[in-house]
């Protein structure tokens, strides 16, 4: 894949709720475009000192990250990867092999688009507590923006290194 995706427009002016969705939106498609297009070796590559930080393992990470931060603190749902975490805290990003890219890319479009239900349901200002701390949904929605713009730039590198695709 050498051709920039067609990825959401962030818009420049508007409501808060738009900018801050649009920008994860943003972010959401450049992880799909850095991912894609590679064979599964090429997914599972190690270019870095850590054997956990390849595109597999980043875009298994992200997907846990928006069920976590989105089902589970705001939407109340049961964490069922708490005792998996507590043996192994990067549990997530052993993707075991006969895992494909296609379906982890499928499985990650699958939970942005319950995220973006999620955060629908919701003003910004509302508060959700999770283990004793309090975060209300702008927070969520601002550290999921920091949190995929972070891996992105992982993907990025990863990519380049992978087959030499380049672009922000």
């Amino acid at each position: 894949m050498t051709e920039r995706p067609q990825r959401p427009e962030v818009p420049l002016t508007g409501g808060e709720r738009e900018i801050l969705t649009g920008l994860l939106d943003y972010h959401r498609a450049t992880v799909a475009w850095k991912a894609g297009g590679l064979t599964e070796a090429q997914a599972r590559q190690v270019h870095l000192p850590s054997e956990l930080t390849t595109v597999a393992g980043l875009v298994a990470h992200l997907t846990l990250d928006e069920w976590f931060w989105f089902g589970v603190v705001v939407d109340d749902e049961e964490d069922t990867w708490e005792e998996r975490l507590k043996d192994d805290p990067d549990a997530e990003f052993r993707v075991p092999a006969d895992t494909k890219l296609e379906t982890l890319l499928a499985d990650y479009e699958k939970q942005c688009a319950r995220s973006r239900e999620i955060i629908a349901k919701h003003d910004l200002d509302d508060q959700v507590t999770h283990k004793d701390e309090t975060f209300n949904v702008r927070w969520v929605l601002t550290h999921m923006i920091e949190e995929t713009a972070r891996h992105v730039g992982h993907l990025d590198v990863l990519r380049e290194l992978t087959d030499g695709l380049t672009g922000e």
